[in-house]
């Protein structure tokens, strides 16, 4: 959530460089948008901010500069208004704040401001502490005074300062990353790496508790807590600019399908030494615990299932908000298998961080390399799906599925088992992708668009692949979906079914085949308008989706199919399949 961008350098349009950076970081998800500018040679801070995307909006308006910063907002403290945005400033428009997170002690703090004589101009708790700063750098440096207010802060923020007096960007964090990217007599920040591409490629993920001093042509890092100096470990990034753009497609999302049978091809080509090494360390633990939240909890839940088919192993599965709750049991010899996409979500880092803390293993599953799950983990794997824009996940979905495949297979030595089965899936997908499975899709899609529900059912990997089903339904398209395991019909959801209520079924050849059709059966007697995914036909459907069989790896071409539902009623119903409302790609707020 919230996108953060900042420039410092010589260019005299950095007013033009954040606000592209701040188009890049759209997907994040936000309702306001702003951009600053300290202009060449006067003492102010100009800023624009507005409500809503941005669309086609531009920063011409701004006067040029060579210090320049911008901000996604997504609205917690304060509604959606032009003067709750950021950049937020002080009483004399010199010194202003972008921030990240929840200021979660700023009222007490507000108070004492309010009765020093400050004027505050919006609802938000960022305002606080740009009044801070202004009270604070009266008696300190700039630098200090950010660093003095930043330690007053409860909660997990980052934040940028810019003041009139110094060319200079002051940032920290506790929390909600953040990015330093370094360029030639320029530096830049962001609150994702991929916004940086364009600019530069080696970058710093800046750590909790550091706060990072810009400046065009040096790059200072302190530890926020003791000042002390910190030698940044720089990396490289190895993603393609390219990857980023949409190519010949109209929507990230419907590229990001596409991509997946060559992603999930290189994983079973490429992944398969690591998943030899990672089931190592999995066999040597007493007591593993996949751990996810949303897209990633329903990955975590197949893995449940493949890790008991495949390896005869109990693991056990856990929400990632939830699973802070209920870890008193780990020990030093537990392992937490931790699977994100993004590597940021707040849910899942606080849980592994309460895991650390009662020294458990952490071994990651994550598609960005530096993030700070990543950074969290004692052993690292990478998803591997190249950038995913779309707030809606696709392709690193099916890719965390595809590394559990391998690694159930590999802890029972048949990994060469897993690749076939994941080639077996490529092969599946091309089919669900091709022009006559669109075309049947995209019918189906015009012929529930209308209706209020959909009810979804599988079993065992069908299960998780039904919830996964319901989640893209509801969440781009708005149509109310429910993925239910098949066997709960009867203990209420049957009530729910009536005349023409579509209801999707995963069929899949293997163990759970009569179970489920028996499920269809039952939802078809009420009425339900049955929607057969499986790899044959069967008289009960009212329509079919072919999906060849795929052995276990068959749960990867299921989703393909709901995916490409849920963009079809989403296009159907004119709306944005990238952008959906409320959501925001990186939860990284509580």
């Amino acid at each position: 959530m919230c996108g953060i961008f900042g420039y410092v350098g010589k260019r005299n349009d950095g007013q033009k460089l954040v606000f592209n950076g701040l188009k890049s970081l759209e997907y994040r998800g936000y309702d306001s948008w702003g951009v600053g500018v300290i202009p060449e040679k006067k003492n102010t801070i100009v800023v624009k901010k507005k409500t809503g995307k941005i669309g086609n909006a531009n920063v011409n308006d701004l006067p040029g500069g060579s210090l320049s910063f911008g901000h996604t907002r997504w609205a917690t403290h304060g509604g959606v208004t032009d003067q709750n945005a950021h950049p937020h400033l002080d009483c004399n428009g010199e010194i202003a704040v972008i921030h990240n997170g929840i200021f979660e002690n700023y009222e007490g703090i507000k108070q004492k401001l309010l009765k020093k004589g400050h004027k505050f101009v919006s609802e938000t708790d960022t305002e606080t502490l740009t009044h801070l700063l202004e009270d604070i750098s009266k008696k300190e440096p700039f630098t200090e005074a950010v660093r003095t207010a930043f330690n007053q802060m409860e909660g997990l923020n980052a934040v940028i300062a810019v003041s009139t007096k110094e060319n200079l960007l002051v940032a920290a964090r506790n929390g909600s990353p953040l990015v330093i990217g370094f360029g030639k007599n320029e530096n830049f920040l962001a609150s994702d790496a991929s916004a940086l591409l364009p600019y530069t490629k080696e970058v710093y993920f800046l750590e909790d508790n550091e706060m990072a001093i810009l400046a065009s042509d040096k790059v200072t890092i302190l530890n926020v807590k003791t000042a002390r100096k910190i030698i940044p470990d720089r990396r490289k990034l190895d993603w393609r600019v390219e990857q980023g753009g949409k190519g010949k497609y109209e929507f990230y999302m419907l590229k990001e399908i596409f991509e997946q049978p060559q992603i999930i091809a290189d994983i079973a080509s490429l992944g398969a030494s690591q998943a030899k090494e990672m089931a190592k360390i999995i066999r040597e633990a007493r007591g593993t615990y996949l751990v996810g939240c949303g897209t990633a909890s329903y990955a975590c839940l197949a893995g449940s299932y493949l890790f008991s088919k495949l390896a005869k192993r109990h693991v056990n599965f856990a929400i990632g908000s939830e699973f802070g709750y209920s870890l008193d049991f780990l020990n030093k010899d537990s392992l937490v298998i931790a699977i994100s996409q993004s590597g940021e979500t707040m849910d899942i880092l606080e849980s592994v961080k309460k895991a650390k803390n009662r020294d458990a293993k952490i071994l990651s599953l994550v598609n960005v390399p530096g993030s700070s799950l990543y950074r969290l983990s004692d052993h690292k794997m990478l998803i591997m799906a190249g950038q995913e824009k779309a707030v809606a996940s696709t392709k690193a979905f099916t890719g965390m599925v595809a590394h559990l495949v391998l690694l159930a297979n590999s802890l029972n030595g048949g990994v060469r088992k897993g690749q076939k089965s994941l080639m077996q899936a490529v092969g599946s997908m091309k089919h669900v992708l091709s022009p006559g499975s669109l075309k049947k899709i995209d019918k189906l899609a015009g012929l529930i668009v209308g209706k209020k529900h959909v009810y979804v059912i599988g079993r065992g990997l069908s299960y998780p692949a039904s919830l996964e089903t319901a989640l893209k339904i509801k969440e781009i398209s708005y149509i109310h979906a429910e993925g239910l395991a098949a066997g709960e019909l009867k203990h209420g959801p049957l009530a729910l079914i009536e005349k023409g209520t579509p209801c999707i079924s995963f069929l899949p050849n293997d163990e759970t085949y009569g179970a489920n059709l028996a499920g269809a059966m039952e939802m078809r007697a009420r009425g339900g308008f049955i929607i057969g995914i499986s790899h044959k036909p069967h008289e009960i459907f009212d329509y079919y989706i072919n999906v060849p069989d795929a052995g276990e790896s068959t749960i990867i071409p299921e989703v393909v199919v709901a995916q490409l539902l849920a963009y079809y009623l989403t296009m159907r119903k004119g709306l944005d399949p990238d952008k959906p409302r409320n959501l925001a790609k990186s939860v990284t707020v509580k």
